[in-house]
């Protein structure tokens, strides 16, 4: 199966036995639809909590706001909470992952506003275009 989201926050890296290690992270999926008769568009974000076992070194890459591809299978956690209500959560055991798109940074929006005076005197008031 394979499910494409943006990851809600950065990826942890967990030590389980045998010196095994394993990356969880969230991934939100986005979807809409248009009921009928409605001229609303309805949105729905599903969370999928998601472990990966190939590599630790993977969640360097694994921040929020990247765009995912997952390729695995998926699976249903149940269970009671405190109060006794049965409650689920749906994981998805990743065997591969392909990075679409890397979150935007704020240095990259970093455009200076105001030409400085040095860099005027470069240039020439005639220019032929």
């Amino acid at each position: 199966m394979e499910i494409s989201g943006r990851i809600v926050k950065d990826a942890i890296t967990a030590k389980v036995s045998n010196d095994r290690e394993v990356v969880n992270f969230s991934i939100a999926v986005n979807d809409s639809y248009r009921p009928k008769g409605s001229t609303e568009l309805k949105k729905i974000v599903t969370y999928i909590d998601c472990s990966y076992w190939m590599s630790a070194k993977m969640a360097q890459w694994l921040k929020k706001g990247t765009m995912v591809e997952l390729f695995g299978r998926i699976g249903l956690n149940v269970y009671t909470n405190a109060e006794g209500k049965a409650l689920g959560s749906l994981t998805f055991h990743t065997s591969n992952i392909k990075i679409l798109v890397f979150p935007k940074t704020e240095s990259a929006f970093a455009v200076p506003a105001v030409q400085s005076k040095s860099m005027a005197k470069n240039e020439p008031d005639d220019l032929p275009f």
